[in-house]
């Protein structure tokens, strides 16, 4: 089992709370994306199949057979309630209804009925919704009957990264534990013991901007390649500036572009700042209007759904109009 880095303050909280007889049946895991609030969970429902084992952190024996079945994803008392795939092989953009309560004969076990009757292997059931962010109304309400109604035996942890959507019952139900980004030597150890593809173990550090999952996210776009290409953009003419622009839209369209655009969206506008910041006088003011442009651009293009080919296209030339 991976070994958690990071996070002792909510390791210590909710360990106290069940070995000192004080267990919440709800938590509420909340911070920014990226932080390790899923790999919390997934070690703290790993420690409580196992029965909780004293120690100072989540730890539990490698040959425990709790940990062995969490690893191996079939232990019979845990459940983790995430998007599943569509049809179309993609995954849905919401958790439904019918992964709470069975809807239709063909439907998986829904989580009302994993939960009746008794724990299976051990003395608790554990259930993870990772994100709840991603139910709709009516998942959270069937969900919210659940919540409502404890049993003795079943521990919820609800991951969110935006935890004012929630519904105020649901917040209400829940013990809320709060992450905090992690120092860069944390984040460090975090990418050490993961595959970067070659890509700038400092840089994506120094970018992580204290969320290890936001620096494996930008390792897998490439952002070595990506830092450079848009570096490379401020200040060209425009015979040049619009073919190395066509170039990066090029980068991000089509299948398995997906991680690239996202850290465009993220990075364009941060190097469009910093380089306005080494400006001085009109070409500031002009740097500063490029990029609130730019900004507002990568801000509405996946919720307008617009299109990343012109989406990148557009970038690449606002970066171009700054002067190098």
């Amino acid at each position: 089992m991976t070994r958690l880095i990071g996070h002792q303050q909510q390791v210590t909280a909710f360990m106290d709370a069940f070995t000192g007889g004080r267990p919440h049946h709800a938590w509420l895991l909340a911070g920014q994306q990226g932080l390790g609030k899923a790999q919390f969970a997934h070690a703290a429902a790993t420690w409580l199949l196992a029965g909780a084992p004293a120690g100072v952190d989540f730890s539990v024996a490698a040959d425990c057979e709790a940990a062995r079945l969490m690893a191996a994803g079939s232990h019979l008392d845990f459940r983790l309630l995430e998007r599943l795939p569509a049809k179309t092989g993609k995954l849905r953009a919401e958790i439904v209804i019918g992964q709470i309560v069975r809807r239709d004969a063909s439907d998986p076990q829904p989580l009302r009925e994993f939960l009746t009757g008794t724990p299976m292997l051990g003395q608790r059931r554990v259930v993870i919704v990772d994100a709840a962010d991603d139910m709709n109304r009516n998942t959270a309400n069937a969900l919210l009957k659940n919540l409502e109604e404890p049993s003795q035996d079943t521990i919820f942890l609800l991951v969110s990264h935006t935890p004012g959507r929630l519904l105020p019952t649901i917040r209400s139900r829940c013990r809320t534990l709060r992450f905090s980004r992690l120092p860069d030597a944390e984040v460090a150890r975090v990418l050490a013991g993961a595959d970067l593809g070659g890509e700038d173990a400092d840089l994506l550090v120094h970018l992580a901007q204290g969320c290890p999952g936001r620096a494996l996210g930008l390792a897998a776009a490439g952002i070595t390649t990506l830092e450079r290409d848009l570096a490379d953009l401020i200040g060209l003419p425009v015979e040049r500036a619009s073919p190395a622009a066509l170039a990066l839209a090029r980068s991000i369209s089509g299948k398995g572009g997906e991680g690239r655009y996202a850290a465009l969206l993220d990075r364009a506008p941060a190097v469009m700042a910093a380089q306005a910041q080494r400006l001085g006088g009109s070409a500031r003011a002009d740097a500063i209007a490029a990029w609130e442009q730019a900004s507002r651009l990568a801000r509405e293009a996946v919720p307008l759904q617009l299109d990343p080919g012109q989406v990148g296209y557009a970038l690449g030339m606002h970066l171009a109009s700054l002067p190098a």
